[in-house]
């Protein structure tokens, strides 16, 4: 364990690393992950300025605590580190970070199925539960090219609005939450959701479309998936898996 990380930062932040760290190899896990170029932040509690990226140039699967790299909102770097932050991650995560207490972690992927979706003009379609459940959760971003330029930060927060889902048009995903756990559960209904899609629309016949009167049963049942919480249903349990596989993510 890299112990002077642990050492000079507090408690609370330790333990965030810890939950962060674990995020990422749930991604890595699943297989949503983009070699190096896609990112998940949470940020320090009692620092409202300040939050946690990945070190970039590390695999998900590799990502540690003591590894990963704060920052405040202006991109400065307040961890002694040698490794830099990716410049369109500071944009996309300062930016939802910045709109509120309620987005404490944020993930961002590049997943096949995800930027398939987001490349279609209708969006994520109400064919599965899982799409209808988080419907109303979801907004939309119109691409504007690689998010080097900050300008796109504050159209980013008039997009997310109060949602805890986005689809960033011809790019990828992102999901918010007040803990990791929340984050981590809204991804894995929008990555399954995605992924649903794009199994039956590639299967060639025509696809049964749900009466909206049952969509919006449904979406009006799920509202659960969006409250604050909701990610504490699976996360001890995934926790335990991590430590079963690969307890290294904890250094």
């Amino acid at each position: 364990m890299n112990s002077k990380v642990k050492d000079i930062v507090s408690e609370e932040e330790w333990d965030t690393r810890v939950e962060l760290a674990a995020l990422y190899r749930l991604v890595a896990f699943y297989g949503w992950d983009d070699l190096v170029f896609t990112h998940i932040s949470a940020r320090v509690p009692n620092e409202p300025n300040s939050f946690l990226l990945n070190p970039y140039g590390l695999l998900f699967d590799e990502i540690c605590a003591s590894d990963l790299v704060k920052v405040d909102l202006e991109g400065n770097k307040i961890t002694d580190t040698n490794y830099n932050v990716n410049a369109a991650g500071f944009t996309i995560h300062s930016a939802v970070h910045r709109s509120g207490s309620n987005n404490h972690a944020v993930i961002h992927t590049h997943s096949n199925d995800g930027v398939a979706v987001s490349a279609q003009e209708e969006g994520l379609l109400p064919i599965s539960q899982t799409a209808m459940v988080i419907r109303d959760d979801c907004s939309y971003h119109d691409y504007e090219g690689i998010a080097l330029n900050h300008d796109e930060r504050e159209r980013i927060i008039e997009d997310l609005e109060d949602k805890h889902c986005m689809i960033l048009r011809n790019h990828g995903l992102l999901t918010t939450g007040t803990t990791c756990a929340d984050a981590w559960l809204r991804l894995f209904f929008l990555e399954r959701a995605c992924t649903m899609q794009i199994k039956a629309m590639s299967g060639g016949s025509k696809l049964n479309r749900v009466n909206e009167d049952v969509v919006e049963l449904v979406t009006e049942q799920g509202q659960m998936a969006s409250s604050e919480g909701i990610g504490q249903l699976a996360w001890p349990a995934l926790i335990r898996k991590l430590d079963r596989l690969d307890i290294s993510y904890r250094d």
